[in-house]
């Protein structure tokens, strides 16, 4: 029997790293149109034969909703068309921010979205980044759940600063922060902040000394920048010699990129899971394709990926 053929397909929302995607695999981005009806109405459809095949649907759930159905279609229509497996890669994975009840009569709007992604036809998850780690067992399918640290620490590296400081800006973000801190063999400091309402921080106080040091602050999200900038003033004003930051998702909304241009940040560093609405002089943009194309790879070959996620200083 001959090994099934592997089609990696884009949605209409991250058409540009799918083709970065497939071009690192080596293969062409299949062919696939959406037909847009006067009302608003679409139906995406492939334009080739997947019978058989291993399908990759690559597809970030950033607003609006739209991007998350056209997937879920994009799923229905391939498992229709007989495709042998059907894999979701969701750079960004959106409403990962509703993983649980934080008050009363509300939706876990990540469980649906996982529930409809399965109904879908999804066999497969990849994904980088995930704002709460427990999304993965939302799922009753595999999920291969990536970290930026296999880029953002190199990127670090190469900086060659000469006294860094890892940063939280929030307490939940403590594990992942201390994750970095070890990994290059640094301390690091915490953001503790009190939000007087959703996108909006109340104050914020620094738990740890920076004076002096090269701060980088890790998050996975950022959406209005409020946090992170208010982090940033505040590492800048204990006496920090400089500060970044390293983010996986840049939403961006809001008044964002103002903040950010007025920010004291050196550089915000990013990656490609959402495009940039528009330029900004502070902010750099790293490539993912080069490690999801790797990972279609090794599920393809039914190879381990573990050794993605062990990353040592130089």
């Amino acid at each position: 029997m001959a090994d099934p053929i592997v089609s990696i397909f884009a949605g209409r929302a991250t058409k540009y790293l799918a083709h970065e995607i497939a071009a690192k695999y080596g293969v062409p981005l299949g062919k696939s149109t959406v037909t847009v009806f006067s009302d608003h109405e679409f139906q995406p459809s492939f334009e080739e034969n997947i019978r058989g095949q291993d399908v990759f649907l690559v597809q970030s759930t950033f607003a609006p909703t739209e991007n998350l159905f056209e997937l879920l279609m994009m799923a229905d229509a391939a498992r229709r068309a007989s495709a042998r497996k059907i894999t979701a890669v969701i750079p960004y994975f959106g409403f990962a921010r509703q993983d649980r009840k934080d008050k009363s009569r509300v939706a876990i709007a990540a469980k649906l979205v996982a529930n409809m992604l399965i109904v879908s036809g999804i066999t497969r998850v990849i994904t980088i980044d995930l704002h709460a780690d427990q999304i993965q067992g939302f799922f009753d399918v595999p999920v291969d759940h990536l970290f930026a640290s296999n880029i953002f620490v190199p990127y670090i590296e190469s900086l060659q600063l000469p006294n860094v400081t890892m940063a939280s800006p929030d307490t939940g973000g403590t594990r992942r922060a201390a994750s970095y801190a070890k990994m290059l063999g640094t301390g690091f400091v915490i953001c503790h902040k009190q939000r007087a309402k959703a996108n909006v921080v109340e104050s914020m106080s620094l738990i740890g000394d920076v004076k002096g040091r090269d701060v980088v602050i890790i998050d996975d999200i950022i959406d209005t920048a409020g946090s992170i900038t208010k982090a940033g003033e505040l590492i800048m004003e204990h006496g920090a010699s400089s500060v970044r930051a390293f983010c996986t998702h840049a939403i961006f909304s809001g008044g964002a990129y103002e903040k950010i241009q007025n920010s004291p940040f050196t550089e915000i560093v990013v990656t490609d899971t959402i495009p940039l609405k528009k330029e900004c002089d502070k902010i750099k943009v790293l490539s993912t394709a080069d490690l999801f194309a790797e990972v279609i790879r090794r599920v393809e070959n039914s190879e381990s990926i573990s050794s993605l996620f062990q990353i040592s200083s130089k």
